[in-house]
């Protein structure tokens, strides 16, 4: 029988999440990543980045367009499991990206995304615990073309995203192909989690992979869809998921 066209999709991104298996290799990739010479896009794969993936041909397009995707959630680990493929650390981006930012010590970096005060907040954060020269913070509701001429503008090293999907990875994409040599982060809420807009759920609470309850608890009106609506629909998807 011919896979649906989500299935289809599904499979594509599935084969190209780079399963990250310990911390050496972790930090093998940050090494790697932070010493790209030409545009490199990074994204996280998550549960509402595949339901994304299944009815959103454009998204699909651009996030699949990036040079390293990781898996991000418990709801992809599951998914792994599912396929029985072994489904390595969870790598979600207010984890990693702190990280990424603390091997660009003294460099130039872009924020992209959030808004005031919080895109502030957060520029100040950064440079003072991460010692990183931000020499471009814009919000994250301008136009694509926007942010092609902010990148030519001030030629960062490292760009961060903070719009949310499905903008960012538009963006991402968008900013590759225009040639600008830089990584290029689709990072999420991680602006609003440095700048003091969201806090992170107890450790005890991201343990047991129940981080989306916590942020659905503080965001119930903008959250709603994706985790009360999503998440059945991703575990759906899952169980018909079958292998390439």
């Amino acid at each position: 029988m011919r896979a649906l066209s989500w299935q289809q999709n599904w499979q594509t991104i599935i084969q190209k999440l780079r399963v990250v298996n310990d911390p050496a290799d972790e930090q093998q990739l940050i090494d790697a990543l932070s010493r790209a010479e030409v545009a490199t896009v990074l994204g996280f794969v998550n549960a509402h980045a595949m339901n994304l993936v299944a009815g959103n041909r454009d998204y699909y397009d651009a996030l699949s367009a990036a040079d390293v995707l990781l898996r991000d959630g418990s709801g992809m680990s599951l998914l792994f499991r599912r396929l029985g493929r072994a489904p390595g650390m969870n790598m979600n981006g207010t984890d990693l990206i702190p990280k990424l930012l603390a091997a660009f010590k003294g460099r130039r970096v872009a924020f992209w995304g959030t808004e005031e005060p919080f895109l502030g907040n957060a520029v100040r954060h950064c440079e003072a615990v991460f010692a990183v020269n931000v020499v471009s913070a814009h919000h994250g509701f301008a136009e694509v073309d926007a942010y092609i001429n902010l990148a030519r503008q001030s030629q960062p090293e490292l760009v961060v995203l903070g719009m949310g999907m499905p903008k960012q990875e538009a963006v991402a994409a968008r900013l590759a192909a225009s040639g600008v040599p830089c990584l290029i982060v689709c990072g999420g809420a991680i602006l609003d989690f440095l700048g003091g807009k969201v806090t992170r759920a107890p450790q005890w609470v991201r343990r047991i992979g129940c981080e989306w309850v916590f942020r659905l608890l503080s965001e119930p009106k903008r959250l709603f869809r994706r985790y009360v609506v999503g998440n059945p629909m991703f575990m759906l998807r899952t169980l018909a998921c079958k292998d390439a």
